[in-house]
């Protein structure tokens, strides 16, 4: 009996001794743990956070480039449309076309064209030029032996000298009518020729724009049936 407790106070002993040289680890706070302390790197240099300290350290390092919930993107630049143009307007139509396209300011992306254009008031039917003066000398007896007495000879100096004219008319419907009538009369090769003063009209070109801006020149075209936009030519 003896022995036995000698050995158990002998045991007792040695495991005071191992817990209290921390041998035995430890179930309190790691501030109580002297070996794993020791262990540690720099452990004079740890700091204790409190949860603000700690939320606001994490708050810091987050990436700077993420935007926040919400927030706008920015928009990518609009794509450039190479070159657009604009049918032929009258005078007074150009002039208030460009009055609206003042208003976006596109400087040297902006060009007027000069175009020729024929203001038609009237349709001439009439024999092309054929063998100078002889030609229409011949062909106006022929004329006269079919019946045909309202026609003549065109002079001055032109591409439709000593040309044939068989009557002018208002609209190219009735001149293509006195075509036809011609025709049953056997007088072949008429044609139908617009008549009318030479003027200008002015079209627009537009260069190095994007797509809100062609929808701004669209919109400033509004009501006018020149203003719709072709690829360059």
């Amino acid at each position: 009996m003896l022995r036995f407790v000698f050995w158990a106070l002998l045991c007792a002993n040695a495991l005071l001794f191992a817990y209290g040289r921390g041998l035995l680890g430890s179930f309190e706070h790691a501030a109580r743990e002297p070996a794993r302390l020791r262990n540690q790197l720099a452990a004079d240099r740890v700091v204790l956070l409190s949860g603000a300290q700690a939320q606001a350290i994490a708050q810091a390092a987050a990436p700077a480039a993420a935007p926040a919930t919400g927030a706008a993107v920015p928009a990518l630049p609009a794509p450039a449309v190479a070159c657009v143009e604009t049918d032929a307007f009258t005078a007074f139509e150009a002039r208030r076309f460009e009055t609206r396209l003042a208003r976006l300011g596109l400087g040297a992306r902006q060009t007027r064209l000069t175009i020729p254009f024929q203001e038609v008031n009237s349709y001439m039917v009439y024999l092309p030029p054929q063998d100078g003066k002889e030609g229409a000398d011949r062909r106006t007896a022929e004329l006269r032996e079919r019946g045909v007495t309202n026609s003549f000879v065109m002079q001055g100096e032109s591409p439709l000298k000593w040309a044939i004219s068989l009557g002018v008319f208002k609209t190219e419907a009735a001149a293509r009518a006195e075509s036809a009538r011609l025709a049953k009369q056997g007088v072949a090769n008429t044609r139908v020729l617009p008549r009318g003063p030479q003027t200008q009209r002015f079209a627009y070109r537009f260069r190095e724009i994007d797509t809100v801006i062609r929808n701004r020149i669209v919109e400033a075209g509004r009501g006018m049936p020149a203003a719709v936009l072709h690829t360059c030519r």
